[in-house]
């Protein structure tokens, strides 16, 4: 139904806020509406009776109020799936995220022929560390690690705490031997300086393996090549130690 002729403040403030609700663009107050924007609810201004008004206002701002309600629902479920890619000690993300990025980058790998690798990081002795100094200072140990990671990376690449003392990092743009040349350089700068332990420090060794990645393999199983290779140099820094 059409409206003919001025409204009052009132109708014209209730139809827009059920505009602005609805998502529609409002002309200013003082402006002329479009022509087809006066229909309100179906009512013209005569229908709306004070009891009728109160009741147009009690429901636009229940819409207002659940509309808030949903935007608040949906920024705390943003906030949970965050957390859920998190590691509950560290910075970074955790298993199951690094997996799942893993697989998004053999995709856009398969897609436009751009390199990528994953580095597996593992703590050499870090159980005797635990055993030293306690678990609290085992976890200042593996929290190091990870700042240092993540300070030490672009903005393109990932890093994650695998379990344990175990951690990866996912780097863009880089084929083997380039995700070899950085891991080298990361290790040496995670073993350049002992870690914080609160009332004592600790030097920290790592131990890495380096895997390409190939699109259409299973990210566990290149986790798991890298996580080989990661063990073979373990065992050959061992035996260098005597």
């Amino acid at each position: 139904m059409k409206i003919l002729g001025a409204q009052s403040e009132a109708f014209a403030v209730m139809r827009r806020r059920a505009l602005a609700l609805a998502g529609a663009k409002v002309a200013a107050p003082g402006r002329a509406a479009p022509a087809d924007s006066t229909e309100f609810l179906g009512l013209s201004e005569a229908d709306l009776t004070p009891s009728v008004q109160n009741a147009v206002q009690t429901l636009l701002s229940e819409i207002e109020d659940l509309r808030g309600e949903v935007k608040r629902l949906k920024d705390r479920l943003f906030e949970t799936e965050g957390l859920a890619d998190r590691d509950v000690l560290t910075p970074l993300l955790n298993r199951r995220a690094f997996v799942r990025e893993i697989g998004r980058a053999q995709a856009f790998a398969e897609r436009y022929g751009s390199p990528a690798a994953v580095i597996y990081f593992d703590l050499d002795g870090f159980k005797a560390v635990n055993d030293r100094f306690g678990h609290p200072a085992g976890d200042l140990a593996l929290k190091a690690v990870a700042e240092r990671l993540a300070a030490n990376i672009r903005g393109s690449d990932l890093a994650a705490r695998l379990g344990g003392d175990e951690f990866g990092v996912l780097l863009a743009q880089a084929d083997g031997a380039t995700a070899a040349a950085k891991a080298a350089s990361l290790q040496r700068l995670i073993e350049a300086t002992p870690a914080d332990l609160g009332e004592w420090s600790a030097p920290l060794r790592i131990s890495f393996g380096v895997r390409a990645l190939d699109p259409g393999t299973d990210p566990e199983h290149l986790l798991g090549e890298a996580d080989a290779a990661m063990y073979a140099q373990k065992r050959a820094r061992a035996a260098a130690a005597g």
